[in-house]
């Protein structure tokens, strides 16, 4: 069974806006972030995305701007020699209680039945407290960086105290793999 880093978009690889990011032009790396991801790569690692999409729903760009998006992504961490084995989102709006929608697990659920892995031994890398819940309902291991949201959960969300906390996708990366060096 391969071992798998699943990872939030929005605030962990890239800067995050309240405004949405609803173009090309808008997804901006976070530093560090696209080397982490071809670090896991070639450590073995098959890395996924799960991400809450809502602007699909709020009209605020569509599929093909989606597309764009990781079309981009996906062309910087090619200049880079790595890729991401799937993306996996949500496009509802909070309001439709849909079952993929973090935090409920939908979205990793998919991610485990598609790659057959096991979430219990899988480190889910977000930055706001509906990621730490959807790990916890699949007894997956939440992780929190500190940029996008997560200074905010750590300071508003009590729950979150017994959350490993990383600066960045970056140092999340660096100390697993030395981790996993070690043993």
């Amino acid at each position: 069974m391969s071992q798998m880093i699943i990872i939030d978009r929005d605030g962990v690889i890239n800067q995050d806006s309240e405004d949405y990011i609803k173009s090309a032009d808008e997804w901006i790396p976070i530093p560090g972030s696209l080397e982490a991801i071809c670090r896991l790569k070639k450590a073995g690692y098959l890395v996924t995305i799960a991400s809450n999409q809502s602007g699909l729903a709020r009209g605020l760009y569509n599929e093909e701007t989606l597309q764009q998006i990781h079309d981009k992504m996906d062309r910087m961490l090619a200049a880079r020699g790595a890729s991401i084995d799937g993306i996996f989102y949500c496009p509802h709006s909070p309001r439709a209680n849909c079952v993929c929608r973090k935090p409920k697990p939908g979205l990793l659920i998919q991610i485990a039945r598609q790659f057959d892995i096991d979430l219990s031994v899988t480190s889910f890398v977000g930055d706001s407290i509906s990621d730490i819940q959807a790990a916890q309902m699949v007894n997956a291991l939440p992780i929190l960086v500190r940029t996008g949201n997560g200074e905010y959960v750590m300071q508003n969300y009590p729950e979150a105290i017994d959350v490993p906390v990383f600066d960045n996708l970056a140092h999340f990366v660096r100390d697993t793999l030395r981790k996993n060096a070690s043993e």
